[in-house]
């Protein structure tokens, strides 16, 4: 928290900024949520980066702002003010009888005036002021150090689940955060106050510290904060980003975007999106067919995970070590390219296998990372990786991963995850 402000513990301080949450706002129209919401889009991106990263293990490099979300300043932003990335896309028809166009709605000069409203004095540069969109993101100064600062307001999503992800403290397996506190507060939104850190390793010390309401009518109000005038590129100007969790709560719960939220709530629904995502196995099914293939000995301490992958973490008295899988029953063309070249063995049935045995790269010291990945001739994929550490992003508990490489092979290999029904 600042320096010049009396602080109290985190956790204390989150507890009373939760209880004293009253019942929030909400927006009078209850439409469906539009198709492609929050939820969706960030499944899309993971599935997509698992087409060419090899794993959602290797996912956790990115910072709370890639896998866990996404915040609203762009990694190219210069120095001296922020820069917006797109946000998620709201608008009104264009007249075209089964068409829409999505266009932004809300005028940027509206939202920061809240934000200034809301937040305590300090001087303030904004990019865009005159124009419209569904964020606004600036620079403040308060004496201390220039701070990044955005404020989002977005659709959560198209079924009544949407956007309980983005509200819920995420697995510290895969983000490397400090605190977290989650809860539903009694008028029936939810709130989220998180401080954690722009890059996982912590290959620069950028913080992001992050307050994210949902209203029980289906809208996202995102707040994120940095210790740097932008949240990639930008070097760091203070010790913590300015707002405190008091702060941030009562910035993301300001009557002042009640009205802002009506708008976007009175534009007309769109057509029905087709989902181009490809079927993969419930988490439940990986989860439990992971579990199954463990060699005896190996006592899960931890697990978790999303659809079409899993991870556990094991135990054998030796150390904790990490073990997750990723299963893609089309990955087809998108990865042939990783399964060519030397150290790619070909099965007599035609199955491809690489395994790697490298250092890891999430900052953990003394991390190796093991993996074997497989590709059928039908394009099906089973990516199996394992750490000598119970997260990639902590010191190494043990000299080498629980699993040996065959072990890995054979688990990679497995016909269960051929069986598995999808979704």
């Amino acid at each position: 928290m600042p320096q010049n402000e009396e602080t109290q513990p985190f956790e204390e301080e989150l507890g009373a900024v939760l209880r004293s949450a009253g019942d929030g706002f909400s927006a009078d129209d209850r439409r469906e949520l539009i198709a492609g919401g929050l939820q969706r889009g960030r499944r899309r991106l993971v599935r997509r980066r698992l087409a060419v990263t090899g794993g959602v293990l290797a996912l956790a490099a990115v910072g709370i702002g890639g896998v866990y979300g996404g915040s609203l300043l762009g990694p190219e932003g210069p120095a001296t003010t922020a820069s917006v990335a797109a946000p998620p896309v709201t608008g009104a028809a264009d007249g075209t009888p089964g068409k829409w166009k999505f266009v932004p709605v809300l005028p940027v000069e509206d939202l920061a005036a809240v934000l200034k409203a809301n937040t305590p004095a300090g001087q303030w540069q904004f990019d865009n002021l005159d124009g419209k969109g569904e964020s606004v993101t600036g620079v403040y100064d308060d004496g201390h150090g220039k701070a990044g600062v955005s404020v989002g307001l977005f659709r959560a999503g198209d079924s009544p689940e949407a956007g309980v992800d983005q509200v819920t403290c995420p697995d510290r397996v895969v983000v490397r955060y400090d605190r977290c506190a989650s809860q539903r507060l009694p008028g029936g939104d939810r709130l989220m106050i998180l401080q954690g850190y722009e890059y996982a390793d912590r290959s620069e010390e950028t913080k992001n510290w992050r307050a994210v309401l949902l209203t029980k009518d289906g809208f996202l109000v995102d707040a994120n904060e940095y210790n740097a005038p932008a949240e990639k590129g930008a070097a760091i100007t203070r010790e913590d980003p300015p707002f405190s969790g008091t702060q941030l709560k009562a910035l993301v719960t300001a009557e002042g975007w009640r009205p802002l939220l009506k708008q976007l709530a009175a534009q007309p629904k769109p057509d029905p999106v087709p989902n181009p995502l490809p079927a993969v196995p419930s988490a439940a099914a990986v989860q439990a067919t992971l579990r199954s293939l463990l060699p005896k000995g190996a006592t899960v301490v931890s697990h978790g995970g999303d659809d079409g992958h899993g991870y556990v973490v094991v135990d054998d008295g030796k150390g904790k070590s990490l073990v997750g899988v990723d299963v893609q029953p089309d990955a087809g063309k998108a990865v042939a390219e990783l399964f060519t070249g030397a150290g790619v063995v070909t099965l007599p049935d035609g199955t491809k296998v690489r395994a790697t045995q490298q250092p890891g790269e999430k900052g953990g010291a003394g991390v190796v990372w093991w993996s074997v990945d497989t590709l059928s001739p039908q394009g099906f994929r089973v990516g199996v990786s394992a750490f000598n550490a119970g997260a990639q992003h902590e010191a190494a508990t043990r000299a080498e991963p629980a699993l040996t490489m065959e072990q890995l092979k054979a688990l990679a290999l497995s016909p269960k995850w051929r069986k598995l029904p999808l979704k």
